[in-house]
């Protein structure tokens, strides 16, 4: 008899992001609001799709529905997961740069030849016109930073990267605080309020740098 997995419910996080610079308190409110929506949501299609498992076989009839379910899954749990990184390097009294002899500044340096230089790529990828998230990557095979863009929250993705720094570019983000057009404007108070203590350390838990990925 099919025995499926124990159900892990996902709990959301508490956030107190009250007196960020350039980033309303009220934006901030909605916001975590916003993502503990995702994460209500995650929780309910992981339940709705362990109940057509619970025979273990998925029937005809049950098919479109528990493709849709996988399908929104992607889109919820990613959702969940890049809210809570976006989250997490926000503080407030943050610092616009890291320090010069930061690990991330260096691996910035590393992979772009100038921090400055990674960040006018990484402001470019977040000018980018639709709805979704820039995120700065380690390539744990090199050691190198790429920017990326992500489209929603699950489009784009670079198998095996590790996400170091992301920032929300969808307009519920900025919406209350900057126009539409704006948002080279909102980007630039993101990084008034970046925890870089946080930044680094997720570069610095990563795996360490090897010259050939594990798939070849």
């Amino acid at each position: 008899m099919y025995t499926p997995l124990p159900a892990h419910k996902y709990e959301a996080k508490a956030y107190d992001l009250h007196g960020l610079h350039g980033m309303s308190d009220q934006t901030m409110v909605l916001h975590v609001k916003l993502y503990e929506g995702y994460v209500a949501e995650t929780n309910r299609l992981t339940s709705r799709i362990r109940d057509i498992l619970v025979d273990g076989k998925v029937d005809q009839d049950e098919a479109p529905a528990y493709s849709e379910f996988k399908r929104r899954l992607g889109f919820e749990y990613n959702g969940m997961v890049l809210h809570e990184n976006y989250f997490d390097s926000l503080t407030s009294g943050g610092s616009k740069e890291p320090t010069s002899n930061s690990a991330f500044r260096h691996a910035a340096e590393e992979s772009f030849g100038t921090y400055e230089a990674w960040k006018v790529d990484f402001m470019s990828v977040g000018k980018i016109r639709g709805v979704g998230w820039a995120i700065c990557y380690l390539n744990p095979y090199t050691g190198k930073l790429s920017n990326h863009w992500i489209t929603l929250h699950e489009v784009g993705h670079v198998a095996g990267f590790i996400p170091v720094l992301v920032v929300d570019v969808w307009e519920h983000a900025f919406i209350l605080d900057y126009l539409p057009a704006e948002r080279d404007d909102y980007i630039d108070a993101f990084f008034e309020n970046v925890n870089w203590s946080e930044v680094e350390h997720r570069l610095t838990r990563s795996v360490a740098p090897t010259s050939t990925p594990p798939w070849v």
